[in-house]
């Protein structure tokens, strides 16, 4: 994948995501005045409130247009790594419109339940609801597609949630067959269900935003991805330590430890990491910015013994979930390695542990060894 198809993998992604958020604007734009026309006509808050939902969902189509132009500025001096994260921030705001929406709807249903107001529906009410739940469910399938194509978060939770706006409208609908049929009015209690889910939905949002702000656990695909094209390698033993930072969808720059032969030049060191760099660049679009050494012993079969039985104490645990970079230095009487541990122990016992039962079986041996946190799967 060169620079070019990078560019225009983004300027396609880019073009997909306001495409579609241009179709939802206009689409829940025309639905949002239909039924707020027809929910006032009817005197019916689960319709107006409907209505509220599908200007909200333009709204935040808005946003998120903004929020792609903003996030593809170039980088510079003062962002160096470019403002792919606004997209993020831009999520953000979503969530808070959607989360204002729900929480204003409660406050009117509420209303409503204690000072009720019988509705007035007409066949038109019912058309109207029946097609906005047609092109709500037409609409919610289009834009999950186009956002798994662009890898677009803000377009799948849109997509769904244009999805489960068709369930709300359903629940309209049904409310006013019931009142047609029984003259039992369910129209505030609808609206207070709506409301729920609306607040539901934003919260979900939400958290889900934050993770991506916060740092979460890297796609275990890309993770296993990024390790074949490193280990295709014949030098290369093991890729360990991957460590990806995101900043903004299709924008991550990784760091990994390789373990090598302690055989290898540091000239040899710098022609290997060149090329993994290129590689995982073309393949993935993720970017190496360091590349970690660890080396292993080549010559000495008494150093593959004691590894071998260094990594049945150490894998004895079931929170030590993996060990790596092992060396060991026969004439210095130094050991060396890394141990991957689970959120199950604290780091500092588990080495502690580590370090008193190796110590034991080797006492005549320096021990170095470093916990690593497992971040990736």
């Amino acid at each position: 994948m060169a620079d070019k198809d990078i560019n225009q993998l983004n300027a396609e992604r880019n073009k997909i995501i306001v495409g579609t958020s241009i179709i939802g604007i206009l689409t829940n734009v025309l639905l949002a005045g239909f039924k707020a026309v027809v929910g006032l006509l009817a005197n019916s808050i689960a319709v107006v409130l409907d209505a509220v939902n599908n200007l909200s969902d333009a709204l935040s189509s808005i946003v998120t247009i903004i929020g792609n132009k903003l996030s593809n500025k170039a980088p510079n001096k003062k962002h160096p790594l470019g403002y792919g994260r606004i997209e993020y921030i831009s999520a953000m705001i979503v969530a808070a419109i959607i989360l204002y929406a729900g929480i204003t709807s409660a406050v009117e249903s509420v209303k409503k339940i204690i000072n009720p107001e019988k509705p007035d529906y007409t066949p038109v009410t019912l058309i109207v609801i029946s097609v906005a739940i047609v092109v709500k469910i037409i609409l919610g399938l289009f834009v999950q597609k186009r956002g798994k194509e662009a890898n677009s978060g803000a377009l799948e939770a849109s997509g769904k949630d244009a999805l489960f706006d068709a369930i709300l409208s359903a629940s309209v609908l049904a409310s006013a067959i019931v009142f047609i049929t029984t003259g039992f009015s369910l129209e505030a209690y609808v609206g207070a269900l709506i409301s729920i889910f609306i607040i539901k939905a934003g919260i979900e949002m939400l958290g889900e935003t934050l993770d991506e702000i916060l740092g979460k656990r890297a796609d275990a695909e890309i993770i296993k991805k990024v390790k074949e094209i490193i280990n295709r390698e014949p030098e290369v033993r093991g890729a360990y330590d991957l460590i990806l930072n995101n900043y903004g969808p299709n924008k991550n720059y990784a760091s990994v430890h390789l373990e090598l032969p302690d055989t290898m030049t540091v000239d040899e060191v710098d022609v290997l990491t060149r090329k993994l760099e290129m590689n995982v660049y073309k393949e993935t679009g993720i970017i190496l910015t360091g590349v970690g050494v660890y080396s292993y012993n080549t010559s000495d079969t008494e150093v593959a013994h004691i590894r071998n039985d260094v990594q049945e104490m150490v894998m004895a645990h079931d929170w030590s979930l993996q060990m790596h970079g092992f060396y060991l230095d026969i004439e210095k009487h130094t050991m060396r390695f890394d141990v991957v541990l689970s959120f199950d122990i604290d780091s500092k016992e588990g080495i502690d542990i580590i370090r008193k039962e190796v110590g034991e079986a080797y006492p005549e041996y320096e021990l170095n060894i470093i916990a690593d946190v497992d971040i990736a799967d």
